[in-house]
């Protein structure tokens, strides 16, 4: 009995030896197919970040070595930077008009595309095309043509018989909204995004609706709206995160004029590093950044409780 015992103990020792082995094998090849990603996020992004950290501690022109200042770049962004404050003024005024129109016209147009007409395929690529390049050097200088003082917006509403002689990209209370404009138009990637969530509504919700009398608005409301709130969350995170961070519509069209109205805080950040070799205080800006947006997302992400529907969970 004893032998045997001991056999089993012996078999069972092996067992768990082998089960090791395997399992140490199996870590390694999953470290050797993740170890690209690794090897970029810790030399790419992680490592950056960190380095970003320490040097918005610090007093660093790129031509000299950083000088450790502590929390002086903080100080003087909250205290004495006015562009700062005009900086993030004019983003959160960015932010809150143009990623609510973005999504606003990439639901409708996804709507209209889910219709199932003959050709909505091709529709929908040509839809997307604005968002692949939009923030391209040619659709910057095309932008500035249009809406030049001699460019094709001034001539159309000459033709209505409205005598408009402005650049209006060079108006203090125009020249953000030609951005703003801009930016909607490139609304094709949250409308595939949408027109996905859209194509998965079961049909037999909008027939038995029809049954009972709905008409469209109620459909849309009561079924189309609720089941895409997921996906409608998902776009409004990352359209928001997304105009946070605009810089080339503004560095292009615009330079940030005029007199700063246009001076987005990603453009600021870039004149503060690349413009006057302040890179420890544009790392500051940055952080500050990291911090705002951070904030912003996880006021979104409370209020999702109340307004976003999964179906796995029954309700809101």
């Amino acid at each position: 009995m004893e032998n045997e015992v001991k056999n089993q103990s012996d078999l069972q020792s092996i067992f768990d030896a082998n089960r090791k082995k395997r399992r140490r094998k199996n870590n390694l090849i999953a470290v050797s197919f993740l170890s690209p990603w690794l090897l970029g996020f810790f030399g790419f992004v992680l490592g950056p970040m960190l380095y970003s950290l320490y040097l918005s501690f610090t007093s660093y022109s790129m031509l000299t070595a950083p000088s450790w200042v502590g929390l002086d770049n903080y100080i003087r962004i909250f205290t004495n930077d006015n562009l700062f404050w005009l900086s993030l003024r004019v983003t959160l005024l960015f932010v809150v008009v143009a990623t609510p129109l973005r999504l606003a016209f990439a639901l409708t147009v996804a709507i209209i595309m889910n219709t199932g007409h003959k050709g909505s395929g091709f529709y929908t690529l040509i839809y997307y095309v604005p968002s692949i390049i939009g923030g391209s050097v040619a659709i910057a200088v095309i932008w500035r043509q249009i809406w030049g003082r001699d460019g094709a917006l001034n001539e159309i509403l000459g033709w209505f018989g409205f005598e408009a002689n402005y650049n209006w990209f060079s108006h203090p209370d125009f020249a953000i909204w030609v951005l703003i404009f801009l930016i909607v138009w490139q609304f094709g990637s949250p409308m595939v995004i949408f027109l996905a969530g859209l194509r998965q509504i079961p049909q037999e919700l909008y027939e038995a609706a029809s049954v009972d009398g709905a008409n469209k608005i109620h459909k849309f409301f009561k079924i189309t709206m609720p089941l895409i709130t997921p996906v409608l969350f998902f776009n409004l995170i990352f359209q928001m995160i997304n105009s946070f961070m605009t810089f080339t519509q503004a560095f292009l069209v615009t330079e940030g004029g005029p007199i700063n109205r246009t001076l987005f805080y990603a453009l600021y950040l870039y004149r503060e590093a690349f413009t006057n070799f302040r890179m420890g205080y544009a790392s500051a800006l940055a952080w500050i950044l990291l911090i705002v947006i951070g904030t912003c997302t996880w006021l979104v992400f409370k209020s999702s409780k109340k307004w976003v529907y999964y179906e796995s969970e029954g309700g809101k």
